[in-house]
């Protein structure tokens, strides 16, 4: 393949610079940004990830518990990776899984007690970083953000 002399100039794929294109990298560059912290701040304050957080949260919710399938629809993510979660999270005595009464091939996944006050321990600790991520941006900056992501999960959600 020649390479190109400095003169010459790549053209560039038809979208590229669009006003979408240039939203959509924003909207990833903040979340990974976001999200690279809390990772971070997971593993060094709590020796514990993301995924867990998660899953625990979404159980949290579900005080009857939840089947794998449904936790998996809830996080958007596959069974298989929610399994592993899952098993970690067991064998850290946060979660139970039982047989589903109702469907003995199917399991119900609940917190255990200790699994509520380890949620609460870690959701406080969100709930402040994801303040400090925000200390900079004015309320009325927030609201607006709010409102037009909402707008826009709406729109996304209405093309699936």
């Amino acid at each position: 393949m020649p390479r190109l002399k400095n003169a010459e100039i790549q053209p560039l794929p038809e979208g590229a610079g669009t006003p979408e294109l240039r939203l959509w990298v924003r909207l990833l560059a903040c979340a990974k940004i976001g999200e690279k912290q809390l990772r971070r701040r997971f593993e060094d304050e709590f020796d514990t990830t993301l995924p867990r957080f998660d899953v625990l949260a979404s159980l949290y919710r579900a005080p009857d518990g939840l089947q794998m399938s449904a936790l998996s629809r809830d996080l958007l993510v596959s069974n298989g990776n929610v399994t592993v979660v899952v098993r970690q999270l067991q064998e850290q005595g946060l979660v139970l899984s039982q047989a589903n009464p109702r469907d003995g091939r199917s399991a119900i996944v609940s917190l255990t007690p200790a699994g509520k006050t380890r949620f609460i321990e870690l959701a406080e600790a969100h709930h402040r970083w994801i303040a400090e991520l925000f200390v900079d941006v004015s309320e009325e900056e927030k609201t607006a953000l709010a409102t037009l992501l909402g707008n826009l999960r709406s729109v996304l959600g209405k093309n699936r």
